[in-house]
């Protein structure tokens, strides 16, 4: 994941500027028109924005433009021209790393949130684009992963009651689609705190140590990005009431309470990363204080038998005067400093072990 995946244009540039030339050839762009009601399903594949109607002729009747891929801006100008959409509209569909929010055009409602997936291994966030316009939903997905696949089915097979709702229901279900892609990530990131809990308690490393910054960053990341979704949620919520049906209000709620049981277990998660990393230092000191308690000990043993040796190493002869040692004409003399050496040692470890010193 990146610090900082934000577009944006020279300081300087107008308001609603789209480049003029095309640089974006690295993936396919998908476009998909569904039109239904309560009995029909229609579905055309690869449509041009030429062929679509900005109006619908049949009110009960309602219309999803999905487009998905490598965006291009003069993609995006040609649906900003063909629906009447404003030009900031167009431009922050355009500019990626937009933060989540909720805006009131004339004629249409403007939602913009983000899309958490796990490619390869890693955290990556696509922006989704939703604008709500009477009958037509229209959602701009930047990258080629499509997030709305079940909410199509659902379409398709008509399960559940989704065909006898308008599109501010649909406009829910995408919603509800987008933010329910958190659990799953959830998911991934406990995996990931559990194995590292299990490796700081019992086996600690350097790469444990990489791979909870690493983990501490991308939470710290996600939380940034998934915070405002929060927010735009409550705004729906409680501030754009006129474009929802009480029914759909509801279920609205209900959305709400997921994100933020999401944003919640992303706390506790991010707490928990904390906790694991104060836990590998303290382990980590505790492991360096043992051993040094261990050598300490060791060390401490050492020092009256090297005061002995070095005492009967001076080797002064017994018969240059009365004060020479004796010990040096002993028979058993040898022996006997091993005894006292052990005795010694034997009493300080005993001694060690009275105090709890290991």
């Amino acid at each position: 994941m990146d610090y900082f995946d934000k577009q944006y244009h020279p300081p300087g540039t107008p308001p609603g500027t789209l480049p003029q030339d095309e640089f974006i050839v690295a993936a396919e762009v998908h476009s998909r028109l569904i039109c239904y009601d309560d009995d029909r399903f229609e579905k055309s594949e690869g449509i041009r924005l030429d062929e679509i109607e900005p109006g619908s002729h049949d009110p009960h009747q309602v219309r999803w433009l999905a487009i998905h891929g490598a965006v291009s801006g003069t993609l995006l100008r040609e649906l900003g021209e063909r629906f009447q959409l404003h030009p900031l509209t167009v431009e922050d569909m355009f500019n990626q790393g937009q933060r989540p929010k909720v805006e009131l055009f004339p004629g249409y409602l403007f939602v913009i949130l983000r899309q958490p997936l796990i490619m390869d291994g890693a955290i990556t966030i696509g922006q989704v684009s939703l604008l709500l316009k009477e009958n037509l939903l229209i959602s701009v997905v930047s990258g080629e992963t499509d997030p709305f696949g079940p909410v199509h089915e659902r379409l398709e097979h008509a399960i559940g009651k989704i065909r006898q709702r308008g599109a501010d229901h649909l406009l829910y279900c995408l919603i509800d689609a987008l933010i329910d892609l958190g659990f799953p990530l959830l998911e991934w990131f406990s995996e990931r705190i559990e194995r590292l809990e299990e490796e700081v308690i019992h086996l600690p490393s350097q790469q444990t140590l990489r791979e909870l910054h690493a983990l501490r960053r991308e939470l710290l990341l996600l939380r940034q990005t998934l915070w405002p979704q929060r927010e735009v949620v409550g705004r729906l919520l409680h501030e754009q009431e006129e474009w929802f049906q009480s029914e759909t209000q509801r279920f609205m709620r209900d959305c709400h309470d997921h994100i933020i049981q999401i944003m919640e277990l992303l706390e506790t998660y991010r707490e928990m990363t904390s906790g694991l990393l104060e836990l590998y230092l303290s382990s980590s000191n505790y492991r360096l204080s043992e051993v040094m308690k261990v050598l300490t000990i060791i060390a401490t043993l050492f020092i009256p038998l090297t005061f002995i040796v070095g005492v009967y190493g001076m080797n002064f002869s017994v018969g240059e005067g009365p004060w020479s040692m004796p010990e040096l004409r002993w028979r058993y003399g040898y022996p006997v400093l091993w005894l006292v050496m052990l005795a010694i040692t034997g009493g300080m470890l005993l001694y060690f072990k009275r105090k709890r010193w290991f």
